[in-house]
């Protein structure tokens, strides 16, 4: 059971007790310096050493074995590196879909297998169901917490071995679960930032891995004139207002990117509508793969409700999803999600719109 230290999945390593599995938990290590004094400030989530300790409180509650696992390298390699590269590149990744296939359903999963363990399960709002002869995964019964979107490049091998007990509960049940097992993380907040954080945002990373992408650079409209200059293209996504530092009549947002000019385009708001997008590194889950146009329900960002599109094949390794109504910047290097009712088709990474 990976044990982030917070309430969710330390209320599944209960329920999957409940159910009569041998539960053994175990929390990883992933940010590159053991030293709490060197993490970033503000940076209280699933990679502080105080989370590690909440894991280690709840576990020893239920009874469970607990290991602390050292993924550093895995992270720094798989997960941080590559998320402030694609922000040099002009893009905007997830690192959180980065982290559930290449560190928790890849290097974590390892270790699991290694411990001669069936399953790796954790707290994810998500359901796995076996279908048409297919793993598949559906959205969680809690539609205001449901992390199918962030999961949707798991493989079939991965799927096989997941175990998501909180895919039929919501949050609010869960909440009352934690405190009826009496565990001291029953009330503890939600995390709401990128796990390897911290109060600077990004930026401080970027320094570090990626200082490239922190090189001022000029700002300019839909015509091509610059009006104004930007403090590095790592700080910037599309449909982003603040931190542009320009005046005016009406109010601009960042348009596009282009990292091989340092160039970044604003405009008005409408210019930020696109009925069109191209998807690629396509993961087919539902589906073994796609061959007819079809209309499924697409989500272009995690908070989004997902929207009608008609999706076909367009080419060069790319889907196109038509949406019927336009959406509001969708960024390259971002994840797009698609549903058959509750299921997903299919999702991969944002190429470009229009």
């Amino acid at each position: 059971m990976a044990m982030s230290g917070g309430v969710d999945s330390s209320v599944a390593a209960a329920l999957l007790q409940e159910a009569g599995y041998e539960v053994i938990g175990a929390t990883m290590q992933i940010w590159p310096s053991a030293d709490e004094e060197e993490l970033p400030a503000g940076m209280t989530s699933c990679c502080s050493i105080a989370a590690v300790a909440d894991a280690q409180r709840v576990a020893a509650k239920l009874g469970i074995k607990h290991y602390v696992l050292n993924l550093r390298e895995e992270f720094e390699r798989r997960v941080m590196l590559p998320f402030v590269r694609s922000y040099a590149a002009g893009r905007t990744p997830n690192p959180c879909i980065l982290c559930n296939k290449d560190v928790k359903f890849d290097a974590l999963l390892q270790r699991a297998l290694e411990l001669e363990c069936g399953w790796l399960a954790t707290g994810h709002y998500a359901r796995i169901k076996y279908e048409d002869g297919r793993w598949q995964l559906h959205r969680g019964l809690d539609l205001t917490k449901d992390q199918s979107y962030a999961l949707y490049s798991l493989t079939q091998k991965q799927l096989a071995h997941a175990l998501f007990p909180l895919g039929e509960w919501n949050k609010r049940d869960i909440r009352k679960k934690a405190l009826a097992l009496g565990l001291a993380v029953a009330e503890k907040p939600d995390s709401q930032q990128i796990c390897f954080l911290g109060d600077e945002g990004p930026a401080e990373l970027f320094r570090q891995l990626a200082p490239e992408s922190l090189r001022p650079g000029p700002i300019v409209d839909l015509e091509g004139q610059q009006i104004g200059t930007h403090r590095g293209i790592g700080c910037y996504t599309p449909g982003q207002r603040k931190g542009l530092g320009i005046a005016g009549a009406e109010p601009k947002y960042v348009v596009s990117i282009d990292a091989s000019t340092n160039t970044i385009t604003v405009g008005p708001e409408k210019s930020l509508d696109r009925k069109r997008v191209y998807v690629g590194q396509v993961n087919t889950i539902g589906y073994t793969e796609l061959k007819e146009a079809v209309t499924l329900m697409g989500k272009l960002r995690y908070t989004m409700v997902p929207q009608a599109c008609l999706v076909e094949v367009a080419g060069d390794g790319l889907v196109a999803a038509t949406f019927e109504a336009a959406q509001r910047a969708p960024a390259p290097g971002q994840a797009a999600v698609f549903y058959d009712g509750e299921r997903i088709a299919f999702g991969g990474v944002i190429e470009f719109a229009e």
